[in-house]
């Protein structure tokens, strides 16, 4: 009985407490609006010379310029590179598979019916020379033919003293006529002389190949009655050879017909063979999105053969371009930053266009002019000082001159704070400021700021909080205080801002953690 008496209590207490909360932030939103607003980008105002800030997206950070001493950029490791116009030669590096150069196909055909006896090139790959014999054929129309001719020459040299106006001219005509049908037919000059030599028809005429190269295909068999349709022998020349390489769509603007390429491949490990692109075809591949381009490539010893698989490096040249390093680019969102160095540590954000990454170049499109300095490491922590010091609107513009060789960034002097009472509390909180030189003197007549931030906390339903800029009344002795009204407990980040004679002489920020529940 017990033990449910003090379950029912603990669950009791649980929702008095949690209905104690959703009272508190329904009194907050009720009694301190400008609690619930979220802080706006703090406006600054440029040097001479620098470009407008570029528009933001509502979800993007705000970021504005930062100062930073020469001493507080060594520590953090910043280094600079120039934006340059220089000739970019991209690279493109893709897959691809070997094929046979079509323009290098040969058929071997007859053009005449007949019957073929023996065969001598009678295996796939093997190599064929011009003029190797392969294989012999008889056919009754050639062996008419040759017997036509055989009777047109004959009667030629009967008539050849013939008085007869016309004898002469037409029995060499018919000769003529039977000789360029033997050509037609493609029975080679050395048949025809013997022929001619021997006065004997040849019954089996041998085909010699007519180009030098590997039988991809071979039809011709003993005892095959062919016809002049009928193909007998693919050869390929593998002296050059094709290679299709499959490039992604995104790169295929960076190509062009004529382009230099370079192939490797495993089974020749430390040597390149060079080519050049010759067709772009005009058509997508659907499941890979990759567009197919032919590269010609000369083939030295026939290393490089049909179904090889390879790897293509492609040159895009792309002329004389704006580059920058591309250590130096910031993603920030849907937005390419990069801080370009105004001089003596003044580090402006601008927002850049990009082209294509060229090695450790970014080629770009506008954004940044010749010969500036960006910021090349250190990115991400100048990138977080410029969105802390957006957040708190802190930033103060440097003083006319700013980035001249007669500025200075050194601090001039150290401010210390403390609250009344310590640690601070939800409510008013006396706020005290000790300044001083950096010899320890203190400094009287400077004008000193106080800004307390809380960033949102989405997960627990609250907006970003931020006081007005609280001014400390100068108490003497280096001593600066103000009353500071907190909404709310929990951490807030707090930046100190000392002035005199209209420059800045120190700035500070730190953390607090305040009491009272929020």
């Amino acid at each position: 009985m017990r033990n449910y008496r003090n379950a029912f209590l603990l669950a009791l207490v649980g929702n008095l407490v949690f209905i104690g909360i959703l009272a508190t932030f329904w009194w907050r939103s009720m009694h301190h609006p400008q609690a619930a607003e979220a802080v706006q980008p703090a406006v600054t105002n440029s040097p001479p010379g620098a470009s407008e800030p570029a528009a933001m997206a509502p979800h993007e950070a705000a970021l504005v310029p930062v100062e930073l001493s020469p001493e507080r950029l060594q520590s953090i490791g910043v280094r600079m590179g120039r934006v340059e116009r220089k000739n970019v030669n991209d690279e493109i590096r893709v897959t691809g598979n070997v094929a046979v150069d079509e323009t290098r196909l040969a058929y071997v055909q007859v053009r005449y019916p007949g019957y073929i006896e023996k065969v001598f090139a009678d295996a796939t790959y093997q190599y064929l020379r011009k003029g190797q014999p392969l294989f012999t054929i008889y056919s009754p129309d050639l062996a008419a033919t040759e017997r036509e001719y055989l009777v047109a020459k004959q009667n030629q040299q009967r008539v050849a003293g013939s008085t007869i106006p016309g004898l002469t001219e037409g029995a060499a005509s018919l000769v003529e006529a039977a000789t360029e049908r033997l050509k037609q037919w493609g029975v080679p000059q050395s048949e025809i002389t013997r022929l001619e030599t021997t006065s004997q028809v040849q019954q089996e005429l041998t085909v010699e190949s007519s180009v030098s190269g590997y039988i991809t295909e071979r039809n011709a068999l003993p005892n095959l009655t062919v016809q002049p349709e009928t193909r007998l022998y693919t050869v390929a020349d593998l002296s050059t050879v094709w290679v299709f390489a499959e490039v992604f769509q995104n790169d295929l603007g960076r190509i062009k017909i004529g382009d230099r390429a370079k192939l490797t491949v495993d089974a020749y490990p430390g040597r390149t063979f060079e080519g050049r692109v010759n067709f772009l075809y005009p058509q997508v591949e659907m499941a890979t999105r990759t567009v197919r381009a032919r590269v010609t490539f000369p083939n030295p010893g026939l290393k490089l053969t049909p179904g090889m698989f390879v790897t293509v490096a492609l040159e895009a040249p792309q002329g004389k371009q704006l580059v920058i390093p591309a250590s130096g680019v910031l993603q920030s969102g849907s937005r390419q930053m990069v801080f370009v160095n105004r001089g003596d540590g003044y580090l402006e954000p601008r927002e850049v266009e990009l082209g294509a990454r060229s090695g450790d170049d970014f080629i770009v499109l506008k954004g940044v002019k010749e010969g500036e300095e960006i910021v090349t490491s250190a990115n991400f922590l100048i990138d977080s000082e410029s969105q802390l010091q957006a957040a708190l609107g802190s930033f103060v513009p440097p003083p006319p001159g700013a980035g001249s060789t007669g500025a200075t960034n050194a601090p001039q002097a150290t401010a210390e704070l403390t609250t009344d009472p310590n640690p601070p509390r939800r409510g008013s909180n006396l706020v005290r400021v000790k300044l001083a030189g950096t010899d320890g003197a203190a400094i009287s007549g400077a004008e000193v700021s106080v800004t307390f931030f809380m960033p949102a906390m989405p997960a627990m339903g609250m907006a970003a909080m931020r006081t007005t800029p609280v001014a400390l009344a100068d108490k003497g002795n280096g001593i600066y205080e103000g009353s500071a009204q907190l909404e709310s407990g929990g951490t807030w980040q707090v930046t100190i801002i000392a002035k005199k004679n209209g420059q800045t002489i120190a700035t500070k920020q730190l953390s607090l953690n305040a009491t009272g529940g929020m």
